[in-house]
């Protein structure tokens, strides 16, 4: 595999220059498939992988506070984590680390120029023994990978100094609204553009994790390469020289970057890099403004906290309702009815709610960073960033498990592919219930005022 390579950045300098209590590791290896694999995320493609535009990456950034507590940041060029691969990679990593399930956050760009993964939306695609049989080797040794990067950022630990400021892109556009019908009906953005960067004890930026509320659609042809967020790094890292970029999602769910590509194969292959280079030039620009400006130091202790709250479910359909739908199903909606009848006949009932996982990470009285699991919708990072502080939060989607699309309670009531639709794809019998909002911010208020993790 071509993910072998690891490259590890180390701050030598002396500790009475660096800000008291922080230490900082950080590495990345290269995640891209050595051979054709199935891309993710679009369910229209005919066959798989066809050549790298651009080396997609796992990025880890290890920071340890004054009480020695050590916590791990994992970002990845990939469209989302299984509950099974999390819990695997927590479990590796907690053996030869010590760093404990809540001091871990695994993010995916949420990249549809991925390769699919195992496990990962099997209701998507229609694949053959082949295909499958390619994503079982690309997915065995991306676990590897991933763990090895976790283990060398901790290793690499080294006096940093942290801080953390935010700047503006505007590229995102809510896509319920930007549809022919829909154009006087704008709908909300999260345009901010939250970067913490961590420096050497001399001064030398050695990392900055930056995010960005908006799918990673901008292309959707054959080739492997990050999409504009893959783009955005390499950008920051060609133009700083000796430090890693890593890009964390946001809450963009219901966002796409527009404009971007559609027709044929012919007309992507002509127009591949232009759309994704120009959007990854616009948000390093803002993250170098952000670098450039009056950024705040970060301040420790760093406590972590993780939960899990059950999501009710809308009554799920019986027997003859999913067969009586079967008879003019195709594609995807017809897998899903297939499994769910499955399912039905196994286990006697369908499932009526859904296991939701939710980080909380509190720098200090500086930072709060919320980890938000599957595809939240952009209404959750406006309502917890007033909650928490417009200056000091940073809302993330797309971590641990890619559980569902998680509507609001206003998509949730309009509908639509996000409000309802496509919880068919990811095979849960129904929409959610009402109070999925207020369960899920009532889990991120007691997080927050929760202890911290001591592992």
């Amino acid at each position: 595999m071509k993910g072998r390579r690891i490259w590890v950045f180390l701050s030598f300098a002396m500790l009475a220059s660096a800000q008291p209590g922080w230490k900082a590791g950080v590495a990345r290896v290269a995640i891209t498939p050595d051979e054709p694999v199935w891309l993710a995320g679009f369910a229209n493609r005919t066959r798989p992988s066809e050549g790298v535009l651009e080396e997609i990456y796992a990025k880890a950034l290890a920071l340890e506070d004054a009480s020695g507590s050590v916590s791990v940041l994992l970002t990845s060029d990939l469209l989302g984590f299984t509950r099974q691969d999390v819990e695997t990679i927590a479990r590796r990593v907690e053996a030869a680390t010590g760093v404990g399930r809540a001091r871990l956050m695994l993010n995916a760009s949420h990249n549809h120029s991925a390769p699919v993964t195992r496990g990962l939306l099997p209701l998507y695609y229609e694949l053959a023994p082949p295909q499958l049989a390619a994503i079982e080797r690309y997915s065995a040794g991306l676990l590897d990978r991933i763990v090895e990067v976790i283990a060398e950022a901790v290793r690499r630990r080294s006096p940093a100094t942290l801080s953390f400021g935010q700047g503006l892109a505007g590229f995102a556009v809510n896509r319920r609204r930007a549809r022919p019908g829909g154009r006087s009906l704008p709908g909300p953005v999260d345009q901010d553009v939250p970067v913490l960067a961590v420096h050497d004890p001399a001064g030398r930026l050695r990392a900055v994790v930056f995010g960005y509320a908006c799918h990673a659609t901008t292309l959707a042809g054959y080739q492997i390469s990050g999409d504009w967020p893959g783009f955005a790094q390499n950008e920051l890292e060609r133009s700083h020289p000796g430090a890693v970029a890593l890009f964390l999602a946001g809450a963009g769910a219901d966002l796409n970057p527009l404009p971007r590509y559609h027709g044929s194969d012919d007309a992507l292959t002509r127009h591949t890099r232009a759309l994704p280079e120009m959007y990854g030039r616009i948000l390093a620009a803002a993250v170098d403004l952000v670098l450039a400006g009056g950024m705040a130091p970060v301040e420790g202790p760093l406590r972590a906290s993780a939960g899990t709250v059950d999501l009710p479910l809308e009554t799920p359909p019986d027997a003859g309702q999913l067969r009586q739908r079967l008879a003019g199903a195709e594609g995807i909606e017809r897998r899903a009815i297939e499994y769910l009848l499955t399912a039905l006949e196994r286990d006697g009932k369908l499932p009526d709610r859904c296991p939701y996982p939710i980080q909380v990470w509190r720098f200090g009285d500086t930072l709060t960073l919320i980890g938000l699991a599957g595809e939240p919708v952009v209404d959750y990072s406006l309502r917890l960033k007033a909650l928490f502080g417009w200056e000091k939060t940073w809302v993330s989607g797309y971590n641990d498990e890619l559980v569902a699309y998680i509507p609001s309670h206003r998509v949730r009531m309009e509908g639509g592919y996000e409000g309802s639709e496509a919880m068919w794809e990811y095979g849960l019998p129904a929409p959610f219930a009402p109070e999925v909002e207020e369960r899920i911010v009532s889990q991120v208020r007691e997080l927050a005022s929760e202890p911290a993790a001591t592992r």
